[in-house]
C-alpha cells in the first residue's frame, strides 16, 4: 500500500472526478490520501471530503501565496479547525518568494502562527518552501529552540545543504513527481540519500504530473509512479519503499488511523 501524502481534491481537475480518480488510485494500491486545504475557504470542503471517505484525511492552513488575504486570522481560528477528527496535519504553510504574491513579513509572521498551533496539537507541520530557503531554515531552527514540533517539507526541490539540514531538526520529506523529471538530477542525488525513516511521496495532484504523464493533469494514481522512480534511484523494491513510507506516514500523522477496508 502507498500513500499520497498531499493532493489537492477540491481543485480543478480533480473536483469533478473525485471519485474516479479515487477509484483509479485504490485500483493501484493507493490505500491513503491527504487533501490539504491553502485557504480557510477551503477548510469546510476539503474537511467534507474526508468525511465522505474512509481513506482521505484533511488539512488546514494557510499558503504563503494566500497570506497577505489572512494576515488578521489568528490562532484560535486555526486550533478550532483542527478540532474535527479528520483533521491530521496543519499546513500548507511557509514561504514563498518565487511569487510576488504576498508581503514577506506577513508570510513569515503567519508561518509561525502555524508552527505554534502545530506544537500546541502535536499535528505535523506540512511545509512549502520555494526561493525562501534561508529564511525557512532560520525560523524553523529558532522555532525549535522553543519546543519542538512534528514538520515535513512538502514536494522537495530544495538544496541538498538545506535537505540535510532540515533533517537535522527532525523533520521528514516528502517527494513529488518533479523527482522523475530529466532536470532534476540533483534532486534524484538528494533522494538517494534520505534516511528510509524520513521519506514519503506524493502527488501535489492535480499539479506536478510524473514521467510518464507530463503534460496531463495529475492525480493521486501517479503517486505510485513517482514512487516506483524513487525505489529504483534507492536501490530498493517498490514493496520495500512503499512498505517503509506508509509506515513513515502513520508515524508522522499519528491522529489518522490505517483505513480498514
Amino acid at each position: 500500500m502507498l500513500i499520497d501524502s498531499h493532493c489537492h481534491l477540491i481543485y480543478e481537475g480533480l473536483i469533478d472526478r473525485q471519485a474516479e480518480a479515487l477509484a483509479a488510485a485504490r485500483v493501484r494500491g493507493i490505500g491513503g490520501f491527504l487533501n490539504i486545504s491553502t485557504r480557510e475557504r477551503e477548510w469546510e470542503a476539503v474537511v467534507a471530503v474526508a468525511h465522505r471517505e474512509s481513506d482521505v484525511w484533511a488539512s488546514v492552513g494557510i499558503h504563503p501565496n494566500e497570506a497577505d488575504a489572512h494576515a488578521d486570522l489568528g490562532a484560535a481560528a486555526l486550533l478550532e479547525a483542527t478540532h474535527d477528527p479528520r483533521v491530521i496535519g496543519i499546513g500548507e504553510t511557509g514561504l514563498d518568494y518565487y511569487y510576488d504574491h504576498s508581503d514577506q513579513q506577513i508570510q513569515r509572521d503567519l508561518f509561525r502562527m502555524h508552527i505554534g498551533v502545530a506544537r500546541e496539537t502535536g499535528l505535523p507541520l506540512i511545509i512549502h518552501t520555494r526561493e525562501a530557503e534561508a529564511d525557512t531554515l532560520a525560523i524553523l531552527t529558532e522555532e525549535m529552540g522553543k519546543g519542538a514540533f512534528p514538520a515535513l517539507i512538502h514536494c522537495f526541490t530544495a538544496s541538498a545543504d538545506f535537505g540535510r539540514a532540515v533533517l537535522d531538526l527532525g523533520l521528514t520529506i516528502s517527494i513529488s513527481g518533479i523527482v522523475t523529471f530529466k532536470n532534476a538530477k540533483d534532486l534524484q542525488a538528494f533522494v538517494k540519500t534520505i534516511p528510509q525513516d524520513r521519506l514519503l511521496v506524493e502527488t501535489d495532484a492535480p499539479f506536478l504530473a510524473p514521467v510518464p504523464h507530463r503534460g496531463k493533469p495529475c492525480e493521486p494514481a501517479f503517486v505510485a509512479d513517482t514512487a516506483a522512480f524513487v525505489a529504483q534511484l534507492r536501490g530498493e523494491s517498490l514493496e520495500d519503499l512503499a512498505r517503509t513510507t506508509t509506515g513513515n506516514f502513520f508515524g508522522l500523522f499519528t491522529k489518522a488511523e490505517r483505513p480498514t477496508a
